[in-house]
């Protein structure tokens, strides 16, 4: 899923291509993407683009008077055109979701590959219209040590259950969460009210302001593999970890795995994986 340094890679890259354009036409190649029905999505032809921006993990774009809210869960995201497609969307064929035609001639596309069809776009005179936004909470960027030394206190809850509820910290998803505590060297499983808040802070800004750097500057079509790239623990089971050479570990779910280094995070100790456990036996 798209996180707060890849979004905000995003951003940057539209802004300059975005702002000052305007909407010829809007195709919808998905129709379980579009979760509005008033305003038409039409209604976005002919109106003026006036911002770009990023809330959480949400893309937004603003228009004279209304507001595209993209949410791409967890396979979604943008593909850039500088000369928009001249074939027909084809309704319900491939990842296509939903492409934007502009004056100018370029075109983007909201896309998720896979089956499982979970990205949304909603168009909305005002952006606290989307319950997804409106229960947001602080920033990953801009919560400040005494807002997480609150939220962590009130919490029995795991650090990294906390770190990806973004109705606590908005921005953070498995992947980041799982680089952010390998940073403080903490535990996935450890309760969030026992752990220190300037030094979680200090590794939230750590890993998320490198990122960040990494990838603002790079086309959309470059920043999943950039940030891959950049990763210490995430998706890397079985290598070796680069501060202290221990193998990293998983814990797998259902849906999803988390990664984390015995050696930094859990004094040498592996974390019961029930899942891989029943497997074993």
């Amino acid at each position: 899923m798209p996180e707060l340094p890849e979004v905000d890679a995003l951003v940057e890259f539209l802004r300059p291509r975005l702002i000052g354009e305007f909407v010829t036409r809007v195709d919808i190649a998905e129709l379980s993407l579009l979760k509005t029905v008033d305003p038409n999505i039409d209604a976005l032809a002919g109106l003026d683009i006036t911002e770009v921006y990023r809330r959480g993990r949400v893309l937004i774009i603003g228009f004279d008077g209304l507001v595209l809210v993209c949410r791409f869960a967890r396979m979604g995201w943008l593909t850039w055109h500088d000369t928009a497609p001249s074939g027909p969307t084809k309704m319900g064929k491939g990842p296509l979701g939903m492409r934007v035609t502009l004056a100018l001639g370029a075109a983007f596309d909201l896309i998720e590959p896979g089956s499982k069809k979970n990205a949304a776009v909603s168009l909305v005179r005002d952006p606290s219209e989307v319950p997804a936004l409106a229960s947001l909470c602080h920033d990953a960027l801009s919560i400040t040590v005494d807002e997480l030394a609150a939220a962590l206190a009130e919490s029995p809850s795991r650090i990294k259950t906390v770190l990806e509820d973004q109705r606590i910290i908005a921005g953070l998803g498995n992947a980041y969460t799982d680089e952010i505590l390998h940073t403080a060297k903490l535990s996935p499983f450890a309760t969030a009210k026992t752990v220190d808040p300037q030094n979680l802070h200090d590794a939230i800004h750590e890993v998320l302001n490198s990122a960040r750097s990494t990838l603002v500057g790079l086309p959309p079509g470059k920043i999943k593999t950039a940030k891959k790239r950049g990763f210490s623990v995430h998706g890397r089971t079985g290598e070796t970890c680069p501060v202290c050479g221990e193998t990293i570990a998983e814990v797998s779910f259902a849906d999803k795995s988390l990664q984390y280094c015995p050696g930094c995070q859990t004094g040498g100790k592996k974390l019961s994986d029930r899942r891989m456990d029943r497997l074993l036996k």
